[in-house]
C-alpha cells in the first residue's frame, strides 16, 4: 500500500471533507436566512414525519439523527419552544419518551421543503449527470449502511407523504 499523502483514497478524502462541510453550512445558513430553521431542525422535522402518526421514541430519533440522547434532548426542548415538537411519555413503558411532530412544526416543513430542495439542487445535484448521482448514491448508501447499520429508508429523493399533502391534512 502507497503513502496516504499520494494515495487515491487521499484524493478523495479531502475534497469529500472539505465540500461536505461547505455544504453542510450553506444549506444551513439558506435554510436560517429563508424559513428561520436550523439544518438539524429540518431534519428532525423531515424524521418526525417520516415516523408512525409523526413520531419516533427519542432514542430512535437520536439514533436516526447520530445525536446523543443528551443532544438531542436538547434539540427537542428548543424546538418545543418553538411549538414544533411536543414530547409525550409512552403509556406503556413510563421511562420512554416520544417526540411528536405538531401541526406547527409540520407546517413549518413544509412551508421550507420546497425551498431546501431548490437549494440542495442549485448547491449540489444539477452540477452532476445521472451516471454520477447513481454512483454517489450507491456509495454513500453503502457507506451509510456501514456506519450505521442498515437503513429503513430507501434513499429515494419522493418526498415523505406529509410533505406532499396540502396544508391541513391529517391535522397539519
Amino acid at each position: 500500500m502507497g503513502s496516504w499523502q499520494s494515495s487515491s483514497q487521499r484524493r478523495a478524502w479531502r475534497p469529500y471533507i472539505e465540500a461536505s462541510l461547505l455544504l453542510e453550512t450553506r444549506l444551513d445558513e439558506d435554510l436560517r436566512a429563508a424559513v428561520g430553521l436550523s439544518l438539524r431542525d429540518y431534519n428532525v422535522l423531515l424524521v418526525l414525519s417520516e415516523g408512525p402518526e409523526h413520531r419516533l421514541r427519542m432514542g430512535d430519533l437520536a439514533a436516526r439523527m447520530v445525536f446523543s440522547p443528551s443532544r438531542l434532548t436538547y434539540q427537542v426542548k428548543a424546538m418545543e419552544q418553538r411549538g414544533w415538537v411536543l414530547r409525550q411519555p409512552s403509556r406503556e413503558d413510563k421511562r420512554v419518551n416520544y417526540a411528536v411532530l405538531t401541526a406547527s412544526g409540520l407546517e413549518t416543513l413544509r412551508a421550507a421543503y420546497h425551498h431546501h430542495v431548490e437549494t440542495v439542487q442549485r448547491l449540489f445535484t444539477d452540477d452532476l449527470d445521472e451516471h454520477e448521482l447513481e454512483v454517489l448514491a450507491r456509495v454513500f448508501t453503502r457507506l451509510r449502511a456501514r456506519l450505521h447499520g442498515p437503513c429503513e429508508q430507501s434513499g429515494e429523493a419522493s418526498p415523505p407523504p406529509a410533505l406532499t399533502e396540502a396544508p391541513g391534512e391529517h391535522g397539519g
